[in-house]
């Protein structure tokens, strides 16, 4: 923790609690910052994806578990670092090499409809594992996984995004 460094606080707990994304509230409030002006941030669950997001946005993190699963967690900006913009502005939805096309046909299917976050991406993550290179995932979700592609990009794996309707989006995933 940064002594010389001011917080402002946001919790998102209760909006968690009702299936809510504050991904957007989130962003928000770090761009809003001044120098010298860092985010601490209540959760119900310790956001691992966010670390990464923000740290492309110059941003360090701690993080402390409180009781019941909960979470307190500051982001400080980095004095070394500018504030970094993600590298492509526009918002990748599939990221692979070979032709979407071409991918055999999924020999896992997990429906993560109505379920709070993290628990979608915590089951994806817990069930690619058990598969062998190149097999393919598919995963019926409420959203779009925004804080999945990270993981799945430092893993190797391949993807493929589409959004039907709202309210239900299939992520095909090809293990690396």
């Amino acid at each position: 923790m940064n002594p010389n460094e001011a917080y402002i606080t946001l919790d998102v707990r209760e909006e968690l609690s009702h299936g809510g994304e504050p991904l957007p509230r989130i962003l928000e409030a770090i761009s809003a910052l001044i120098p010298n002006q860092g985010l601490r941030l209540f959760t119900t669950f310790e956001p691992k994806p966010l670390y990464a997001l923000l740290k492309q946005h110059g941003f360090s993190h701690e993080s402390r578990s409180l009781d019941r699963g909960e979470w307190e967690v500051l982001f400080t900006r980095q004095p070394t670092l500018k504030t970094n913009q993600p590298e492509n502005n526009q918002k990748s939805t599939q990221a692979h090499h070979v032709p979407f096309e071409t991918w055999p046909k999924p020999c896992l299917v997990l429906d993560n409809r109505n379920l709070l976050p993290p628990e979608p991406m915590v089951r994806i993550l817990e069930a690619l594992p058990a598969l062998h290179s190149g097999d393919v995932l598919e995963a019926l979700l409420d959203r779009e996984p925004v804080f999945l592609y990270p993981e799945l990009k430092t893993a190797g794996h391949e993807w493929h995004t589409q959004t039907k309707e709202p309210g239900a989006t299939l992520i095909w995933i090809r293990v690396g």
